[in-house]
């Protein structure tokens, strides 16, 4: 069960209100997109920067939101066993959280005006589905969240979505292998989700939330993060053998060490010491991104 915790200065409650360990999920997919652009001779820096700064200021948007409506909602009590949340915990009043998530979907627009000039009216529809998306995750008369949507608006949105956005506004194209490079980037973060989800159960249940956890137990949330793992790991070997790309890809693979101990961690615990877990996962989806994307620009 969480308590209070000593309030921390405000610059330190925004900073944690962002949840940085959750900041690799808009990292990781531009980094691929912008390895995939490397490798087709279509790298441009700015936008690859653009895309970078707007994924960012997306995720946390979202995860402003989150923190507003989970508290709203009575997701976030005194009874949750995840890292404290600055709205739960009094740090931030509710109104200056939506506030923060507003001012950082605005910020993310403008970074996308940009991009639109530069790539066209395709990304517009992309980044306003973006936005839209990243707000009804927990907000809006039908929360993802709440109706067991989550996983598939992570794999979408920071998997497919933002790995081929990224290369489109560098090559002004979409291709197929940037759909079959998206796969570990958004499973990966259905992992994060996974976990999360498991430690959350009895509080989500408690408040309504029903992910997928929720409703089919915490055996499928274990199941869910083993699955999503090991097709993390099969894409890059099935990318070699199809042909598709160099054996470079199989990089990834060196991080394969790192995901021993949320594996057992997962599988063996529940509770509060699932965050032990949830800052594994993250760890992997990072080294993993990163050694996948160096692998892509061979």
């Amino acid at each position: 069960m969480s308590t209070a915790v000593a309030p921390p200065s405000a610059l330190a409650a925004w900073a944690l209100a962002t949840r940085p360990r959750t900041l690799v999920a808009g990292v990781v997919p531009v980094a691929v997109g912008s390895a995939l652009a490397f490798h087709s001779g279509a790298f441009k820096l700015l936008p690859a920067l653009a895309s970078l700064i707007g994924a960012l200021f997306i995720q946390i948007g979202t995860n402003l939101v989150n923190d507003y409506f989970d508290f709203k909602r009575g997701a976030d009590t005194t009874a949750r066993l995840g890292p404290p949340r600055a709205t739960q915990q009094g740090w931030l009043t509710p109104k200056a959280v939506f506030t923060g998530a507003m001012v950082c979907f605005a910020l993310a627009f403008s970074v996308g005006l940009y991009l639109v000039t530069v790539s066209g009216w395709p990304l517009m529809v992309i980044g306003i589905t973006s936005l839209l998306a990243g707000y009804a995750y927990t907000g809006g008369p039908f929360p993802l969240a709440y109706n067991g949507l989550g996983d598939v608006f992570v794999l979408v949105f920071f998997g497919f979505v933002a790995v081929n956005g990224t290369y489109f506004v560098q090559a002004g194209e979409v291709i197929p292998l940037g759909f079959i490079c998206a796969i570990p980037v958004g499973l990966l973060g259905c992992a994060l989700l996974a976990v999360n989800n498991t430690r959350d159960r009895k509080t989500d249940e408690a408040a309504g939330k029903k992910t997928l956890v929720v409703r089919f137990g915490e055996r499928f949330g274990k199941l869910e993060y083993a699955f999503c793992l090991a097709v993390s790991a099969l894409v890059p070997l099935a990318l070699v053998l199809t042909g598709q790309t160099s054996a470079w890809v199989m990089l990834s693979w060196l991080a394969a060490p790192l995901a021993i101990t949320p594996l057992k961690i997962v599988f063996t615990k529940t509770g509060a010491v699932l965050n032990e877990a949830l800052a594994a996962t993250a760890k992997l989806q990072m080294v993993f991104g990163i050694l996948f994307a160096i692998g892509l620009a061979q």
